[in-house]
């Protein structure tokens, strides 16, 4: 088998050169780096190819989906892959990675400065069907920024989905619950608030106080 080690540590000098200024936190000693916003998080990836070398996969997750990994729920920015051939070839392509996630993650930060921001994105957004997630998320965050008859509409559309496969019936079972206490601004931000402060702790983030507004 190749020794990845020398693509590990020039994609990790690089990322550290363009992402630890901004903020972002390194996971491990994996390719994965987080910029952390308390109830959601812009996640840096440095994939993998099949071969040696390394990709870019940079997106925003929302951390009321409460889940024990890190995940992708806007539509996300992909580079690459670069492939490896010697040090020297790699490592300013590495750089130019990480410049690019730089880029990526200031994008998202300008995109996504306030709640209100992420609303107007997620419910203006096509209806797709099939995508069930896309409602679910725009459901919450109308109901956050006190509009319930946006949110109920958009909790309605993942409740008509067919539930094909056990995550879709939790799904559906909490866009049932939030359908319910959706015209209750308080409710909803108290149930979003226990749902981000249990994936932060699967994730092994530290314990923020919230302030979704």
């Amino acid at each position: 088998m190749a020794d990845r080690s020398p693509v590990l540590r020039i994609i990790t000098s690089a990322a550290r050169e363009s992402l630890k200024p901004l903020g972002l936190s390194r996971r491990g000693r994996s390719r994965l780096w987080i910029d952390d916003h308390a109830w959601w998080l812009g996640v840096v990836e440095f994939t993998p190819p099949r071969t040696l070398g390394s990709g870019l996969y940079v997106g925003a997750m929302w951390l009321w989906h409460d889940v024990d990994h890190l995940a992708f729920h806007v539509d996300a920015v992909r580079t690459g892959p670069e492939p490896f051939r010697t040090e020297d070839q790699f490592t300013p392509l590495a750089r130019e990675l990480g410049r690019q996630a730089a880029a990526n993650v200031t994008e998202l930060r300008e995109k996504f400065p306030a709640l209100s921001d992420v609303a107007r994105y997620l419910t203006s957004r096509p209806v797709r069907r099939g995508f069930l997630w896309d409602s679910f998320d725009a459901g919450i965050a109308a109901a956050l920024t006190g509009d319930p008859a946006t949110a109920r509409d958009h909790f309605e559309r993942v409740l008509r989905e067919d539930p094909l496969a056990p995550w879709m019936v939790q799904a559906q079972e909490k866009a049932q619950e939030l359908h319910g206490i959706a015209p209750d601004r308080d409710a909803v931000t108290a149930w979003v608030t226990r749902a981000v402060g249990s994936c932060r702790s699967k994730l092994g983030l530290d314990p923020m106080t919230l302030a979704i507004s």
